[in-house]
């Protein structure tokens, strides 16, 4: 459970959004001084600080430098009203993870916390190379193929020099945790580390999350805003699927990489910054660039040094390690007994193709565990929770789409209907979180884990769908 700091002045605020955070899954504090919220962190580091700018006696600017000088990597939000937004950037210029206006829309704020605690985890949490199978926490890249050799070797010539990376590979075959292990093993690993996945973000939104904007840049800008790029001075952006990133911003992109500047949405002056540049994509750029979606020239300056990371199916003899390891980082984390698993199950996952990589594998054992009931893992077993993908061609499932698909064309055949697209995700969204607590007797955590979404998402979604949780002991 992730603990959040809240510091300030205001009573019914700090209650408020306390009881806020609270149902939301988190362990809340709070302070109502910067000095006390400062003992707090000595104390106790928490996982998050949500700082107010105006504050009696040391005000919230100095109390960030002060909590920053505590731990740079604890990431610290910033919340302010008009009138000190300026103090509030200069705070992020400083490492603060983002500022929020007041009064705040709560589920965006709610987003900013989760992304803020994400990117807390992936500066605090050690990505450990090629470990042994008493292994059991946290995230390591798994594997003694030539080809996985090659990886860490390198990650270890690559890391401590300040080269521009494209990581490439297909989904799911382990990027993120290459560019993490490069960020955490440069110099620069003490300054922030921030993600962005260019897929995930809207076009028109991806420019100003990256560059920044300036007040009036556009309807709704009532202030200025900084950059991740920006605010990521020092340390390292780490540009995910940048295959996808739209043409326009390749250019701005390009320019950063050149003349290490870029300039904001709306703005006139040129800002230099100090960043690093670690990309990935399972896209094949130089198809892109035939084809004019990819400029030829920003990819000459992203692949100065280029990893390639092979698809599982390419180092099946990597697999049982995987497997070993990823059992006993479940198990570990479900609370129960490593189970191990028959020669029968490892032998099909040896043999199976995981066209998802390390990914698809990863999912098909923690469901494995979730329903097993103490035995090694069966062929049964893996068949079972693997079988949940579409490409296994299950008759039972085409069948259960076809009448899916009837029934929205019933809906659809009434004509306009207000929010039909938004009622239908809620129809079935409720369905899948209750079967998930059904089948786990009401166990959040190992729903969570079934629906590959955290419990403070899991929490909203019971509440949003009034979902009744009926818990049996097994």
């Amino acid at each position: 459970m992730s603990t959040i700091l809240i510091i300030d002045d205001d009573d019914q605020l700090r209650m408020s959004f306390e009881r806020l955070l609270q149902e939301e899954g988190y362990e809340v504090r709070t302070a109502a001084s910067g000095e006390a919220g400062i003992r707090m962190v000595q104390e106790a580091l928490p996982d998050l600080v949500v700082l107010d700018v105006r504050l009696p006696g040391m005000n919230g600017l100095e109390t960030f430098k002060r909590i920053h000088a505590i731990d740079q990597k604890l990431p610290v939000i910033v919340m302010t009203a008009f009138g000190t937004t300026e103090t509030a950037i200069e705070a992020t210029k400083l490492g603060a993870f983002d500022y929020v206006i007041k009064p705040f829309d709560i589920p965006q704020m709610l987003a900013t916390i989760r992304q803020a605690l994400e990117t807390g985890r992936f500066m605090r949490s050690p990505i450990d190379m090629d470990v042994g199978p008493d292994k059991t926490r946290g995230e390591a890249i798994i594997g003694k193929s030539p080809v996985m050799q090659e990886v860490y070797k390198s990650i270890g010539r690559v890391s401590a020099t300040e080269a521009t990376v494209l990581i490439r590979g297909e989904s799911g075959s382990g990027k993120e945790l290459v560019a993490r292990a490069l960020y955490q093993h440069s110099m620069r690993n003490e300054k922030p580390f921030l993600v962005i996945n260019c897929v995930a973000i809207p076009d028109t939104l991806l420019e100003s999350e990256l560059f920044g904007y300036e007040k009036g840049a556009f309807t709704g800008a009532t202030h200025r805003r900084v950059g991740k790029i920006e605010q990521a001075s020092g340390g390292t952006i780490f540009l995910d699927e940048i295959g996808d990133m739209p043409m326009n911003l390749q250019a701005k992109m390009l320019r950063l990489l050149q003349e290490k500047s870029i300039e904001r949405l709306g703005g006139r002056e040129t800002l230099p910054v100090d960043v690093r540049i670690i990309a990935a994509t399972n896209r094949d750029l130089e198809h892109l660039i035939t084809t004019g979606q990819f400029r030829e020239d920003l990819y000459y300056r992203l692949k100065v040094i280029s990893i390639w990371l092979p698809p599982l199916r390419e180092r099946t003899g990597d697999i049982p390690l995987l497997a070993d390891y990823f059992l006993a980082r479940f198990s570990s984390e479900l609370g129960i007994e490593n189970p191990g698993i028959t020669h029968e199950a490892m032998s099909l996952l040896v043999s199976s193709p995981w066209p998802g990589n390390i990914r698809e594998l990863s999912n098909t054992l923690q469901k494995a565990l979730i329903f097993n009931r103490g035995a090694p893992l069966s062929l049964e077993d893996i068949t079972q929770a693997a079988s949940g993908d579409p490409q296994k061609g299950n008759p039972h499932e085409t069948a259960c789409d076809e009448s899916i698909r009837t029934w929205i064309r019933s809906l659809l055949s009434k004509g306009d209907q207000n929010n039909l697209f938004e009622n239908c995700l809620d129809h079935f969204g409720s369905m899948l979180v209750g079967e998930a607590l059904n089948l786990t007797g009401g166990n959040r955590s190992r729903a969570a884990k079934l629906l590959g979404i955290s419990r403070p998402t899991l929490h909203a979604k019971i509440d949003k769908y009034h979902l009744k949780i009926e818990t049996s002991v097994k």
